[in-house]
């Protein structure tokens, strides 16, 4: 019966380090969403924010993103289940950051501080984007989804 415990306890403790967040991504952050930010004013809030980015603007010393926020999944990775999007974010940190890399579409997280808030135009629709001072930028890397292939026991199956 402890035999049992014992290798139970050890399957959820190699499970929970499988599905651990990347070093730069740890940490204790406040639980509002960029949605959450548009309605009140948290400015100085430590926040992990993500989502997919819609375009990447480099300036002189720094380069800025604006993402479409979702949730983040037990790894921090962007989560899409639905269309049901967590609203939009400004995140900036210093340095250069390639658009031909950080294209549109890709999975990226930040962890920083709102800084403030930008209003910019979506089409004809003023937005209020809240701004993030990063501190980490994690592009993750194209989502490959894994591909099962069966062998087909007898020859004429899938040839039809």
């Amino acid at each position: 019966m402890k035999v049992v415990k014992v290798l139970s306890g050890l399957a959820v403790a190699l499970l929970a380090a499988c599905a651990s967040q990347p070093t730069p991504l740890q940490g204790e952050f406040a639980t509002i969403t960029p949605r959450d930010a548009n309605s009140a004013d948290y400015t100085g809030q430590l926040v992990r924010w993500g989502g997919r980015i819609v375009q990447t603007e480099p300036h002189e010393n720094r380069t800025c993103f604006e993402v479409i926020a979702t949730r983040l999944d037990i790894s921090a990775r962007p989560y899409w289940a639905s269309d049901d999007t967590g609203g939009r974010f400004i995140a900036c940190r210093a340095g250069f950051y390639d658009p031909a890399v950080f294209e549109p579409n890709r999975e990226v997280t930040f962890t920083g501080h709102i800084s403030g808030y930008d209003t910019r135009k979506i089409g004809g629709y003023d937005y209020r984007f809240p701004h993030v001072e990063a501190d980490v930028v994690y592009l993750w890397p194209h989502y490959q989804p894994d591909v099962l292939t069966y062998p087909a026991p007898w020859p004429w199956w899938g040839y039809w």
